[in-house]
């Protein structure tokens, strides 16, 4: 089964670009979505994670904050 990812995003947040190269050296797909202009998404974003700050980064219903190489491998291979 191929991993699900989604990458809660702000345009002025320079880690959100590294999960999304990261995510794009592996080959594995995403859906990105920016907070910004979004106040549904930032809602379902702060109710899910319980804070308002991105990356926020679902892989297959597991969150990970910020830029964690190990966490996001871990949540691939789960």
């Amino acid at each position: 089964m191929k991993p699900t990812a989604t990458i809660y995003t702000s345009a002025f947040c320079p880690v959100c670009g590294m999960v999304k190269s990261f995510l794009d050296s592996l080959e594995i797909p995403y859906k990105e979505v920016n907070i910004d202009m979004n106040p549904i998404a930032m809602i379902q974003l702060i109710t899910r994670a319980r804070r308002l700050s991105v990356p926020q980064t679902n892989i297959n219903g597991k969150l990970i904050s910020g830029f964690n190489p190990e966490k996001i491998m871990q949540a691939l291979n789960d």
